[in-house]
């Protein structure tokens, strides 16, 4: 399928969805429409075991919303309806059942840093910059960055970068824990291929019980969270993977899963 605003590869395991707006790539309300289509048609491909989202160039990653999109025509008809639709996208990103892979290859500011931290995995470019910048403009961020924030680096820190709108360092990113690895120039996109693969290896079932897990016990009480675990670890003991995985681990032979 084609899009206007997005370009989607497949490749052994995964895709790539690259966000193509240069010079910015700028969220507008087409780029929301595009990327809730390429999700759907991705989450119900069964050869694609993983995605990443990277954007276009080696510069931005993405520069956040298009303001003229945002607040000027465009989504300005129905801004509350551009920040739920956009909202509802991200945790659709959060809670997909296959892990989805930021490969951060430029900056990525405001709604950039959104998507970023919407997504399992982040691999980003070791000079590249990242944060919650829309402070700088008299407003704050209204796709979740508030919400997400804090949830990976803590509330202190947190709220230190959101109230002053800053860029953070990609050694800086790491060292608080927002993004898993560093890349360095023009290996970002490859980088997160080689994660994609390992991923792609990987028993499916398992994959989707884990993202499942870990997000029911992030947003709720850890009870709730400890019976989830319980529920799927008896969900994914009935599966052929389980079965093949425990004989291979016996065998001393690497297993061979089937997404069964």
């Amino acid at each position: 399928m084609a899009y206007e605003t997005l370009i989607v590869e497949r490749e052994d395991g995964f895709a790539v969805i690259t966000l193509n707006r240069p010079p910015a790539n700028a969220i507008s309300a087409q780029l929301v429409v595009d990327l809730e289509a390429a999700i759907g048609e991705l989450a119900g491909d069964p050869a694609v075991l993983a995605v990443i989202i990277t954007g276009a160039g080696d510069r931005i990653f993405c520069g956040g919303a298009d303001l003229t999109s945002a607040f000027r025509g465009g989504a300005g008809d129905d801004l509350e309806g551009f920040l739920r639709r956009g909202n509802a996208l991200l945790r659709r990103i959060e809670t997909f059942p296959k892990p989805v892979i930021a490969a951060i290859q430029g900056h990525a500011t405001g709604g950039g840093c959104e998507i970023a931290m919407a997504c399992h995995l982040r691999v980003m470019k070791e000079t590249a910059r990242i944060g919650q910048t829309e402070s700088n403009l008299g407003i704050i961020p209204g796709y979740g960055g508030t919400q997400r924030l804090p949830r990976l680096i803590g509330r202190a820190k947190a709220l230190e970068y959101l109230i002053l709108g800053t860029q953070i360092a990609a050694p800086d990113a790491l060292a608080l824990g927002l993004v898993n690895r560093l890349a360095k120039e023009g290996e970002t996109l490859a980088e997160a291929k080689s994660l994609a693969r390992a991923i792609a290896r990987r028993a499916p079932v398992a994959t989707r019980l884990i993202i499942q897990c870990v997000d029911r016990g992030l947003n709720g009480p850890i009870d709730d969270g400890l019976e989830a675990e319980i529920g799927a670890f008896l969900e994914v003991l009935k599966t052929e993977d389980a079965v093949e995985g425990i004989q291979a681990f016996f065998t001393k032979r690497p297993p061979e899963f089937k997404g069964r």
